[in-house]
């Protein structure tokens, strides 16, 4: 079966779809920043879900340097993946991505992220980061799919063995990665 996977810029339209799947789907931990609030996906959870996600409307040029992806299979909102400006390497924007579990292991992920990384040649960009547990092997397998190289996250050897770091480089000149 064939199905279609794009990507859409996370916007009003679609906000409320993704909370739908994060609270059917994820634990908030896996879905959003950590938040005060009382456990699962209590109503201050669901506020701060969308407060996030309206506050990187902006995307790559405005306040937070964060563009917001919903993942649309077969017209469906199933998950959301990022790309985010990352100052201290010029050239280098990084993601995270994440599917409601009815999806997982489906080869959405895999689409998503591939699309993702075009949208990130488009924006200049020579490299894509990610992070990760070392634990995530579904996710680990997924950024090793599409070409990362994996290391300690802290990139000089000496990490604690829990969190991993991907680079994916990406095929853009310099002249034009060094744009921004």
């Amino acid at each position: 079966m064939t199905r279609e996977v794009r990507l859409t810029p996370v916007d009003e339209q679609n906000l409320e779809p993704l909370l739908s799947v994060a609270v059917a789907e994820a634990e908030p931990d896996e879905v959003m920043p950590p938040v005060e609030a009382p456990a699962g996906w209590s109503q201050a959870r669901r506020d701060a879900f969308r407060e996030f996600h309206r506050a990187n409307f902006g995307g790559l040029d405005g306040p937070t340097g964060n563009l917001m992806y919903a993942i649309v299979q077969d017209g469906d909102v199933v998950g959301m993946v990022r790309l985010g400006r990352r100052r201290a390497e010029p050239g280098t924007l990084e993601t995270g991505m994440w599917l409601g579990k009815s999806t997982r292991g489906q080869g959405i992920g895999l689409i998503a992220l591939r699309l993702l990384l075009a949208e990130a040649v488009q924006a200049g960009a020579r490299r894509v980061v990610a992070e990760t547990r070392a634990d995530n092997l579904p996710a680990l397998n997924l950024l090793r799919r599409c070409g990362a190289v994996l290391g300690d996250d802290t990139g000089d050897g000496h990490g604690d063995g829990t969190a991993i770091r991907a680079e994916i480089r990406l095929g853009v000149s310099e002249d034009v990665a060094g744009a921004w």
